[in-house]
């Protein structure tokens, strides 16, 4: 996969819509979602792959076969990173994880409560209200991306940390 990140698109806004359509339909009762990551910030480049953040009860009552038909595959990951300087259990990084087999998208299913469905959130939410440090987070992006367009374990080892830098110390 190559790295490449693209000036922000009016269509990112649009597509998150039609994702939740057949996400929603695949979605437990309850359940709720969010465009997260970088196309979730009006104005800030990013690679042209959408990412949304299904709320649920349990990731275990999950009908995974339900997510298959609704377009999305399931992916081996199923723990977030944990945050620098932070010492989280397991299970507040718990995740599944699925590929959306046509446009472009990451579907990313968390606990209701947990660290890692709230963090996401706060992080999307302080980069859209501070322009100054999703600009810098852009610079990184774009600088890492330049210098590193093959090298994806580099990109997000990097990137990763910086993206919940701006919430260390905001708790």
């Amino acid at each position: 996969m190559r790295i490449a990140i693209e000036e922000p698109q009016p269509s990112w806004a649009e597509d998150f819509a039609t994702l939740k359509l057949a996400i929603m339909r695949a979605a437990p009762a309850g359940a709720y979602l969010h465009h997260i990551g970088s196309t979730a910030i009006p104005g800030l480049p990013a690679k042209d792959i959408i990412d949304l953040q299904l709320t649920v009860t349990d990731l275990d009552g999950v009908d995974a076969e339900a997510f298959e038909r609704a377009g999305f595959e399931r992916r081996p990951i199923v723990i977030d990173h944990c945050p620098p300087g932070l010492e989280l259990a397991e299970g507040e990084l718990r995740k599944a994880f699925y590929r959306s087999k046509g446009r472009p998208a990451n579907l990313h299913m968390r606990e209701r409560g947990r660290f890692n469905q709230r963090y996401s959130l706060l992080c999307r939410d302080f980069l859209r209200a501070h322009p100054t440090a999703a600009n810098a987070y852009a610079m990184i992006k774009q600088r890492l991306a330049q210098r590193f367009p093959e090298d994806v374990d580099f990109y997000y080892d990097i990137k990763d940390p910086v993206w919940t830098a701006p919430m260390n110390g905001q708790s």
